[in-house]
C-alpha cells in the first residue's frame, strides 16, 4: 500500500506520516530528502530527528530516491519518505539554483517506476504549495506546477490520499 500525505507548513503531516508508520506494525525506513542548507533548515533536521523512534533506520538521500526506494524493496518494511517538496526541489536545481530539466524529469520517471514495482508499504509526505496566490516570479511559479502534477501523478498511483490540516487528517483517497 501507498500513501500520499499532504499538507502545509507545520500542518501536522509529519507528525501524522509518523503515526501510520508506526501503526504498519512494521520495521520502519525513514528516507529523509533534506540538507541543511541553513541553520534554520538544521533546526527542522534536528527536530524531526528527536521525534524519531529510536529503532527507525534512516536513510539520507536528497536526490536519488527512486534508487533508495528500490534498494529497500522485498525487505517487508515501512518506507517514510520525508519530504517530496524538498526532493522535487533537489533534482529540480542545482545548487545554484538553475534548472535542470533533463535530472528532474529522468528522476521523476524513475521514482514513478520505483513505487509502482515496490510492493512496501510506503508512506510519502509532501507540501501541498498550491493553495495560496500566484507567485510573482516564473521560477516559483514553475516549481508550484511541477508539485501540483506531482501530486496529482502519486494520487493516481496511491491507494490512500490524506490531507492534513491544523494536525487533523482528511482522507480524500482510500482504496
Amino acid at each position: 500500500m501507498i500513501e500520499l500525505v499532504l499538507g502545509g507548513a507545520r500542518s501536522g503531516k509529519s507528525r501524522y506520516a509518523e503515526q501510520q508508520a508506526v501503526a504498519s506494525g512494521l520495521p520502519v525506513v525513514y528516507l529523509a530528502t533534506a540538507e541543511a542548507g541553513d541553520g534554520e533548515m538544521s533546526a527542522r533536521i534536528a527536530h524531526h530527528r528527536q521525534r524519531r523512534p529510536a529503532e527507525w533506520t534512516t536513510l539520507e538521500e536528497p536526490v536519488a530516491l527512486a534508487e533508495a526506494i528500490t534498494a529497500q524493496t522485498g525487505r517487508g518494511q515501512c518506507l517514510l519518505v520525508d519530504c517530496l517538496t524538498l526532493w522535487l526541489c533537489n533534482v529540480m536545481f542545482d545548487k545554484q539554483g538553475n534548472l535542470q530539466e533533463d535530472r528532474f524529469r529522468r528522476h521523476s520517471a524513475a521514482l514513478f517506476d520505483a513505487l509502482d514495482a515496490s510492493g512496501e508499504r510506503i508512506i510519502l509526505v509532501s507540501n501541498e504549495v498550491g493553495l495560496g496566490v500566484v507567485a510573482a516570479d516564473a521560477m516559483t511559479r514553475r516549481f508550484v506546477d511541477e508539485a501540483g502534477f506531482l501530486h496529482q501523478k502519486l494520487a493516481q498511483l496511491c491507494d490512500k490520499v490524506v490531507l492534513v490540516t491544523a494536525g487533523l487528517p482528511q482522507i480524500l483517497k482510500q482504496v
